[in-house]
Parts: structure tokens; C-alpha cells; sequence
């Protein structure tokens, strides 16, 4: 297993895409202090997972990005992709060549791909361990580390050692599992206190029951008195509506008998306007007659004035014209006191005919109300 090439782009002096490949055998990187020789090991401690920026000479993991130069603008993104060699699948994977991906973006968001499928850094962390790579493995020799190797702690050499070994993947489960189990603990020791406080409330929460339940009870017995009570107020009411019909429909048999009794008053008033009207031009021609009479009783008296030969003739015949007049004043009389007695009967029929329209105007107004009871 060994490195087969270095992608970079956006990565710290590395702008511009750059790809490294390596042949088997030792590669090195020459070249004078500031030409980005440091950049290369930062890019493959970066893209294996190194999540210090201080590990990786800067202060913000932003600082890995290009910031820029007086010739260049900056970019909003860097990646790294290594690709790794696994012809003899010493890492446990199917592909004959695994790559790692990482992406960083000003906004502060990453990506990790393994072979250009999204994933989590502790998927890569698992893929390299006990393969002597990653960040903190002993495969990563900087300047000054080997003395630094050399004069440590026996225990910190120890953990060179075991990452030699293959060991360190299973001290890594081991403080896992015992992270794990602690976890455990604190959980159970927090199910312990949550039992004890539900045993606490076992009792007012029984109570609470007790009456949730008795409240049940209650509305449903209320809910069964609520629709009896539902049931008598419709009884009633339908029997109200009954009655209420009954009313309407006698009312409508009374309304109709006004309206037929009103037609026959506003005939009889027809017929007696017409009567009227007859004896009112019976008694115009009985006046003109009358008037008639008197012009010819009045050349009557100038005819017997002016001729005494004919006076007894014109006397007999001013008797007859004063006895005509007297028959024609008698049957004036006779108009008048029929006219005075249409009239009289008129009048009355105008009153029972408005006191009619009063009690049809009644009527219809109670029609109404018992309408607007039924709808409602």
C-alpha cells in the first residue's frame, strides 16, 4: 500500500488544480524555504482527517483556503484528494485503489468523501487505523520528532508502538467501549432518578386518574341527560309545530273567507256606484225638467198677462204645469231620499269594508309571526 497521487486545488499556495503522482519508491520534495514544500505534508495530514489548525501552521481551520495575493483572488473553497494504492486490499475494501476527499468552504462547512461517496471523518478514521496513517501516527516524522520519539515518556513511546503493531485500533475500541459504558452508567444511574421520581408521582398521578375517570363518568352521564333532555325539548317542539300548523291553516281559511267577503262588498259597492249614477242622471233630467217647467210657467204668466182672451185656458193649463211641477218636486224628493239612502248605505259598506281590510291586515301579520315561528 502506498500513495499513487495528490490532488490539490484551493489549498493553502496551491490555487490552481495540482496533482503529485508518486511511483514506488522513495519520493522526495526539494526546493527553497516559502516554495510550499510544508503545504504538501499539511494537504495529506489535512485530507487524512487533522482537524487542529494549529498542527497545520495556522490559526483558523479557514486558513487552509487561499487567501489571495496582490495577482490572485481569493477562492471560497479548498480540496484535497489522496488516492492510495490497495492492489494487495490491505485496507478492508473491495477497491483496488481508495481515495480520500475533503472539502472546506469559507462559510465553515466540510465534506469528506471516500472514493466519491459522502461520508464521516470517523469513517476514514476507521478505513486507516492500525494501517500506520492518520494523524497522529507515527508515519508523520517532522522536523525534530524523532528526537522528540527518542527522549519521551515510556508511555509515549508505547503509543508509537502499539499504532506499529496493529494494536491501537483495539485500545481505540477499548476506550470506546468504556466511553460507552460510562455512558451506560450515567444513563442508568438518570433511569434510577426518573424511576424514583415517577414512584414519587405513582400517587397523585393515581389520584389524577381517579378523577379523570369520575370526570369521565359524570360527562357521560351528563352527555346522556343532555341528549334526553335533546329529545323531550324536540317532542315538544315538534307538538308546538303541529299546532302552530293547525293555527296557520286555520288562519289561512279565515283569511280566505275575508278575501271572499271582501269580493262581494267591493261588488255591492260596484253595484250600488252604478245605481248611484243612475239615480243621480234620473234626478239631473228631473232638475232640467223641473227648470223646464218653471221657464214655461213663467211664459205661461207673461202669456196670460199679455192676452186675457186665453187666460182660462192658460189657466187650466198652468193648473196641469203646477200640477206637473208638484209631481216632478214630489218625485225629486222621492230621488233624494233614495240618494240620501244609497248614500247612507255606501258609507256603511265603506266602513265594513275598510273594518274588513283592518282585520285581513291582522290576520296577515299573524300569518307572518306564525311563519317566522315555524321557521324557527
Amino acid at each position: 500500500m502506498y500513495f499513487k497521487r495528490l490532488e490539490m486545488s484551493g489549498f493553502k499556495s496551491f490555487v490552481d488544480q495540482t496533482t503529485l503522482d508518486f511511483e514506488p519508491g522513495i519520493t522526495a520534495v526539494v526546493g527553497p524555504n516559502g516554495c510550499g514544500k510544508s503545504n504538501v505534508v499539511d494537504s495529506i495530514r489535512w485530507v487524512l482527517g487533522e482537524t487542529s489548525a494549529r498542527a497545520l501552521r495556522g490559526a483558523r481551520m479557514e486558513d487552509v483556503i487561499f487567501n489571495g495575493t496582490d495577482q490572485r483572488k481569493a477562492v471560497g473553497m479548498a480540496e484535497v484528494t489522496l488516492a492510495i494504492d490497495n492492489a494487495d486490499h490491505f485496507l478492508p475494501t473491495d477497491h483496488d485503489e481508495v481515495t480520500l476527499t475533503r472539502r472546506t468552504y469559507r462559510s465553515g462547512e466540510s465534506e469528506y468523501l471516500l472514493n466519491k461517496v459522502p461520508c464521516r471523518l470517523r469513517d476514514i478514521h476507521d478505513l486507516l487505523s492500525n494501517t500506520g496513517l492518520g494523524t497522529n501516527a507515527y508515519s508523520f516524522l517532522e522536523q525534530g520528532k524523532i528526537d522528540l520519539i527518542v527522549s519521551s515518556k515510556p508511555g509515549d513511546r508505547r503509543f508509537v508502538f502499539e499504532e506499529a503493531a496493529g494494536i491501537s485500533k483495539y485500545r481505540d475500541r477499548k476506550d470506546e467501549a468504556l466511553r460507552k459504558l460510562e455512558s451506560t452508567e450515567q444513563n442508568f444511574l438518570r433511569v434510577n432518578d426518573i424511576v424514583v421520581e415517577i414512584k414519587r408521582q405513582i400517587g397523585t398521578l393515581e389520584r389524577q386518574a381517579s378523577k379523570a375517570k369520575r370526570y369521565q363518568e359524570l360527562k357521560q352521564e351528563l352527555t346522556t341527560l343532555e341528549v334526553s333532555r335533546g329529545r323531550k325539548d324536540l317532542a315538544q317542539r315538534r307538538r308546538e309545530l303541529r299546532k302552530l300548523e293547525h293555527a296557520w291553516g286555520d288562519r289561512q281559511n279565515v283569511i280566505r273567507e275575508l278575501e271572499g267577503g271582501q269580493e262581494t262588498l267591493e261588488a255591492d259597492l260596484t253595484g250600488f256606484d252604478r245605481e248611484l249614477g243612475t239615480l243621480e242622471a234620473a234626478l239631473s233630467q228631473a232638475q232640467t225638467a223641473a227648470h223646464q217647467v218653471a221657464e214655461n210657467m213663467v211664459k205661461a204668466e207673461e202669456f196670460i198677462a199679455s192676452s186675457d182672451l186665453r187666460k182660462e185656458d192658460l189657466q187650466v193649463g198652468l193648473s196641469r204645469l203646477d200640477a206637473e211641477m208638484k209631481e216632478l218636486q214630489a218625485r225629486g224628493e222621492l230621488l233624494q231620499e233614495q240618494l240620501l239612502r244609497i248614500s247612507r248605505t255606501r258609507e256603511a259598506k265603506t266602513k265594513e269594508l275598510g273594518e274588513l281590510q283592518v282585520t285581513l291586515t291582522g290576520d296577515e301579520t299573524r300569518l307572518t309571526e306564525l311563519e317566522n315561528e315555524m321557521r324557527d
